[in-house]
């Protein structure tokens, strides 16, 4: 009977953020499923956490070389993602996207076909383009509905890519969109079960339930992948039952976690249905409380949601949500000048406390 603390350990070590790793980016990125990017430092601090090593340069290079792009997949959030992982996971989350254009644009897009939309999209595809450039473009096709609409919507229904220099830390650029299946030379499939979605998830987060499966893909379907794959199942200390892959392995309760810094919206603490594996359900309200649904950098102290942080220049400001012992200062500090190091090498340092 896996408990909290256990599924605690267990999600830490499969998210790589027990120890750093000596993987490249692309392994880290592949393994993890993809890496939130609507912020467009969080994929870099998230790889700077987790691995040994890492340089900001890699990330860049691989958008450059377009062995990574940024796409829309689970929850129809950005997403940056491996060139084969666009393909393999962007056809499973098809159907989430296709809900979630309806639910987002279908009151400002009554009576717009939206089969005839794509198809007069894509010839306007032949160089990237921002949303707003293609909602521009389609608006005299479509006269009485908003360009904003129009253009917002095609990346949900089109798999499309945003292209460097866009994504990359400290150049940034226009959010301008290429088709996938011409940036990156291969045809993305129309669909495909999530079975190998699902699987793959639990590798990274689990033991999960299928509530959690949900809550990190918004698919539909997964009771039905379920009953298609060997999985093993645990019962949690609620009586809820948690699925894993066959070879998966839970870790020791006791096992240390050390201090951990977190990007606005990482993937540890958005992938759960039930987040009490990572977070007390009053730091998640002073967590996710904050206005325009941005989830704000974050730290772990002993494996669970501990407080913010956020950067100015050479500054670490930092600001828990616990009274703070010497010791959790001390090694707070030392992962904050580390911190620092990666993203404002040019400056001096210093980490405060905020009260």
């Amino acid at each position: 009977m896996p408990t909290t603390r256990t599924l605690n350990r267990t999600t830490l070590a499969r998210q790589l953020l027990l120890d750093r790793h000596d993987l490249r980016p692309d392994q880290a990125i592949e393994h993890l499923v993809g890496l939130q990017a609507q912020a467009t430092a969080s994929p870099y601090v998230a790889l700077w956490s987790r691995l040994n090593g890492f340089t900001a340069d890699r990330v860049g290079t691989m958008l450059e070389d377009r062995t990574a792009v940024r796409t829309t997949l689970m929850r129809g959030t950005l997403h940056l993602v491996t060139a084969r992982d666009c393909a393999a996971l962007r056809p499973a989350m098809q159907p989430v996207l296709d809900r979630a254009a309806k639910a987002n644009f279908g009151r400002d897009l009554v009576g717009v076909d939206l089969a005839a939309l794509v198809e007069a999209a894509l010839p306007l595809l032949t160089e990237p383009r921002t949303t707003a450039q293609l909602g521009a473009a389609l608006a005299p096709r479509w006269p009485d509905h908003q360009p904003r609409a129009l253009g917002n919507v095609l990346p949900l229904l089109v798999p499309m890519v945003q292209v460097p220099p866009r994504g990359i830390l400290g150049r940034g650029g226009p959010a301008a969109n290429a088709p996938a299946s011409t940036w990156l030379g291969v045809e993305i499939p129309a669909s495909t079960t999530p079975d190998a979605a699902v699987l793959r998830y639990l590798a990274a987060f689990g033991p999960a339930t299928i509530a959690d499966i949900s809550a990190w893909s918004r698919l539909t379907g997964v009771k039905s992948a379920i009953t298609r794959l060997d999985l093993k199942t645990y019962r949690d200390e609620r009586g809820r039952t948690l699925l894993d892959v066959p070879d998966g392995v839970l870790i020791d309760p006791d096992t240390p976690a050390p201090p951990r810094f977190l990007p606005e919206f990482d993937n540890v603490l958005l992938s759960h249905a039930d987040r009490t594996r990572i977070m007390s359900e009053e730091h998640r309200k002073r967590w996710s409380g904050v206005a325009n649904a941005v989830f704000p950098a974050s730290f772990l102290l002993d494996g669970f949601l501990s407080g913010t942080w956020k950067t100015d220049k050479g500054t670490l400001t930092i600001s828990p949500y616990v009274g703070l012992s010497t010791k959790d200062k001390d090694a707070l500090v030392r992962e904050g000048l580390a911190l620092l190091d990666f993203l404002a090498p040019r400056h001096d340092h210093d980490v405060r406390f905020a009260d």
